[in-house]
């Protein structure tokens, strides 16, 4: 599955970026408005992944079906909007294998649930997304991850055969979705569910621990 590869799709919380500092610090915000008790970051580590639905239901501990919840979804948006590139960072290694991957010719993307209101700014503000010739987001087709239309998209914007192509995540719907679009799966033990999950269930071709470890097995391939 990675030989003959020509592009490498990623996906964006978890796999290119620690978003989880400013995704706590909106819905912490919320519990403070309230009158609750601040949590600490790693409290809401383990749900970065799952966006609102997460994050609300570790601050408040309420559901989708909850009567307020869609209020207190936009309420959690409007809170991220503010302040999403404050503490977010780049995973350590990631620069240096989006630039090797650049330079060796290779076309690269990304492929996210997140919403295009945030992934736009977000994308734009930092540096590192110059390269990227393809940025797929949650609303941008019709179906979200695990459906694998999100990473047929982005190969067609990149003019790449799917089967020339891989897929890194660090959730399982990354994984499905990779899978369904025939494309090469990297299972990334250092996200948010990488401690979390049992990622040898997920079917990946691989699991990497760094982001450079990638490089490593395209070379091998």
């Amino acid at each position: 599955m990675f030989k003959n590869v020509e592009a490498v799709l990623f996906d964006l919380d978890g796999t290119l970026i620690d978003s989880a500092p400013d995704l706590g610090a909106a819905v912490d915000k919320m519990r403070v408005a309230r009158g609750l008790s601040s949590l600490p970051l790693e409290h809401y580590r383990p749900m970065a992944g799952a966006g609102a639905r997460g994050m609300i239901g570790l601050g408040f501990g309420m559901t989708p079906e909850h009567p307020d919840f869609e209020a207190m979804k936009e309420e959690f948006f409007v809170n991220y909007e503010n302040c999403m590139t404050e503490r977010t960072r780049i995973f350590d290694g990631v620069v240096d294998m989006v630039n090797a991957l650049v330079a060796q010719g290779l076309a690269w993307g990304v492929v996210t649930n997140k919403s295009s209101r945030f992934t736009d700014p977000l994308t734009a503000a930092m540096p590192l997304f110059a390269t990227a010739r393809a940025i797929v987001s949650g609303n941008t087709t019709p179906h979200a991850k695990p459906h694998p239309e999100p990473l047929f998209e982005a190969a067609r914007r990149l003019r790449i055969d799917p089967a020339r192509c891989v897929y890194v995540g660090d959730d399982e719907r990354d994984i499905v979705a990779g899978l369904a679009a025939g494309m090469g799966t990297v299972a990334a033990t250092y996200g948010y569910l990488g401690a979390q999950a049992d990622i040898s269930r997920w079917n990946a071709h691989l699991h990497i621990d760094s982001p450079l470890d990638l490089l490593k097995s395209l070379k091998q391939a």
